[in-house]
């Protein structure tokens, strides 16, 4: 037995199976891009921790801001005792997006908390209480959260779930686009939402929508943008907040530091963690000042949200990602991407659709060019074949049919590529075993 059979092995008498493992692979360190497992075999990091390590494992300044701090100061809540590293890190935040006249920031552990804290803050701030979400969306597995999102298997048994929470289909352009020319989609869309403000959910009882610009679980789907251009407007005309689900699109992974960037809108409120912390837990809530300062006292906290450690960790991250252009690199690893995934879907049927927006970028696997026939067991065995291989990858999308690459955004050239290598090469070979099997219809 290898040592991380071995491991793998403990797990499965201690820890419930609930807890998903989605490839075989153990993980005894990193650097950059390159984890290194209990057997001592490199793999190329395609998953950086489901988006977390977007500037790579052992990132030397975020090491030393860690060492440093912890010598300082590893705990003091901040309801107990101001510090440094809290205010800096909300300054900092509060800079890079701006809402409206003046920002004001709040920190929790997970990104969980911070959306459930933003439905909080957004209900306080409306005196209303529904919410509106949509289809595919993924933002938490605490209860509240599985009540905003959509993917069903996160959701057994667990009800009954939070009331007030409604929702519409995501703008899906590529399963639902009819045929239609984008804006003519957008159009119908649109026309969609302000339809359901009278026959769902009246936009006075209507506190806030959340979106994800792109989402992440459900697929690496961008909403279009003249879409949350539109909706934008309609939140204005109707006094309802906008939520931005941020945690795995920010910090520069779609090529700018908010995603909403690229539509030219701010939202109400914003929500973010993952790479920001550089592998330590900490998340945000951002906001307009006017809409975070109507919430009562007492009502937002909680024991370790901006632990002075990760808030020095988050600091450091921060800087690393502008020292090193990061949001530059973003845009040049989304071409690499998508021009190494056109090419292959001119060459692998399975291969329905290529989207994404930055290095934030995936493909979704598809029998007879079908978006209803998923091949989310073709996607199963690429996720086990590539991590034999030395590639770890992981799957997306409510039929996990999807390809979702979330490599550090320090990547070099060369290891870039060889992963690519190593997933194209397994997929044209199960592409093969596929066509032999004569490609048999899944629902």
């Amino acid at each position: 037995m290898t040592r991380t059979e071995e491991l793998l092995s403990r797990r499965a008498a201690v820890v419930p199976a609930a807890v998903p493992r989605v490839t075989a692979a153990s993980v005894v360190s990193g650097r950059g891009a390159i984890v290194v497992d209990a057997d001592g075999r490199e793999l190329i990091d395609f998953a950086t921790g489901i988006g977390v390590m977007a500037v790579g494992h052992s990132q030397g300044p975020v090491l030393r801001a860690i060492r440093e701090q912890t010598e300082k100061l590893q705990h003091t809540c901040i309801h107990v005792a101001t510090y440094e590293p809290y205010v800096a890190l909300c300054e900092k935040l509060a800079t890079l997006f701006p809402h409206g006249d003046k920002t004001k920031v709040f920190l929790t552990n997970s990104g969980a908390e911070a959306v459930e804290n933003a439905v909080k803050i957004a209900r306080q701030a409306t005196k209303r209480a529904g919410i509106l979400t949509f289809t595919e969306s993924f933002h938490g597995r605490t209860l509240l959260c599985l009540s905003l999102t959509s993917k069903v298997g996160y959701k057994s048994g667990c009800g009954p779930f939070a009331p007030e929470v409604y929702r519409l289909p995501f703008p899906n352009y590529y399963r639902h686009g009819d045929g239609l020319t984008l804006s003519a989609f957008v159009e119908r869309e649109l026309a969609r939402l302000r339809q359901a403000l009278v026959n769902v959910v009246a936009p006075g009882n209507l506190a806030a929508v959340l979106i994800e610009v792109v989402q992440g679980e459900g697929g690496f789907v961008p909403a279009p943008f003249e879409y949350l251009r539109g909706l934008r407007r309609v939140c204005d005309e109707h006094g309802v907040l906008l939520i931005i689900d941020e945690i795995q699109t920010g910090f520069c992974r779609t090529g700018r530091w908010a995603a909403y960037e690229h539509a030219g809108i701010r939202p109400d409120l914003s929500t973010w963690a993952k790479a920001m912390g550089g592998g330590l837990p900490i998340a945000a809530v951002v906001g307009r000042a006017e809409v975070l300062d109507a919430c009562a006292p007492g009502t937002l906290g909680g024991t370790y949200g901006g632990n002075p450690v990760a808030c020095a960790a988050a600091l450091a991250t921060i800087q690393v990602m502008e020292d090193e252009g990061l949001c530059e690199r973003a845009v040049r690893i989304g071409n690499v991407l998508r021009d190494r995934f056109l090419d292959l879907q001119a060459r692998c049927p399975l291969i329905g659709d290529v989207r994404g927006l930055g290095a934030m970028t995936a493909i979704e696997l598809v029998h007879d060019g079908d978006p209803n026939k998923p091949a989310t067991d073709v996607v199963k065995q690429l996720v086990d074949a590539c991590e034999k291989r030395g590639l770890l990858i992981v799957p997306a999308g409510s039929y996990g049919n999807i390809v979702r690459i979330l490599c550090p955004l320090v990547i070099p050239d060369e290891p870039l590529e060889r992963g690519l290598d190593v997933l194209e090469g397994e997929l044209l070979r199960l592409a093969c075993v596929e066509k032999e099997k004569g490609q048999p219809v899944r629902v």
